[in-house]
Parts: C-alpha cells; sequence; structure tokens
C-alpha cells in the first residue's frame, strides 16, 4: 500500500497551490484521510481530513484550504489558497486504517510560501 503525495513547491504569499494525494494497493474510499504538516522545528500537526461525516479543518487554515477526494481514483486533493509563509512545511497525506489510526502515510511534499 502506497499514498503519493505530490504538488508541493515555492510559491509567493497569497498565492495558491494543489497538492494531490494518490493512493496505491487498497482502497480507501470508506476511510478517514488528512493532511498533516511539519513545520521546520515543530511537530506534525493535523490540517483538516475527510470521512464520511465530512470535512474538518484546523482554525489556521479555516476558510482558505479545502480538501476534495475522487473516490474513483483513489485520490485525494488539499486546495491552499491565500497561502501564507506560516502554511511553510512538509505536507504529509495519511489514510486510517480499520482500528481508526492513521496507518498509512504519504512520503511529504515540501511546499514554501516566501513573503
Amino acid at each position: 500500500v502506497q499514498l503519493q503525495a505530490s504538488g508541493g513547491g515555492l510559491v509567493q504569499a497569497g498565492g495558491s497551490l494543489r497538492l494531490s494525494c494518490v493512493a496505491s494497493g487498497r482502497t480507501f474510499s470508506r476511510n478517514t484521510m488528512a493532511w498533516f504538516r511539519q513545520a521546520p522545528g515543530k511537530d506534525r500537526a493535523p490540517v483538516g481530513r475527510m470521512s464520511w461525516l465530512g470535512a474538518w479543518y484546523a482554525d489556521s487554515v479555516k476558510g482558505r484550504f479545502t480538501i476534495s477526494r475522487d473516490n474513483a481514483n483513489n485520490a485525494m486533493y488539499l486546495q491552499m489558497n491565500n497561502l501564507k509563509p506560516e502554511d511553510t512545511a512538509v505536507y504529509f497525506c495519511a489514510a486510517q486504517g480499520s482500528a481508526g489510526k492513521y496507518d498509512y502515510w504519504g512520503q511529504g511534499t515540501q511546499v514554501t510560501v516566501s513573503s
């Protein structure tokens, strides 16, 4: 089972990026999937998640970031608008396993926002 994250890059403050996460090896259409990020010197923190109950976002990104899923293609996306320098981090996608823990992780994609 693999999660492949992509779409990171360097963008100016106020710009946008769209991250992708494609799963292979099994389907996650019924599993919660999420995005996390880890800034330099900080712990990994949740950005948002999407389950059958809907979407949840961290307060710091609410109104700027949107998660979507394409279950037919086993993919999840993170649309990031109005990016700020404090959004600079490595972004990871993750999927929950049967026990409700995030058992599956992508390799991370770097997002750098310049001021």
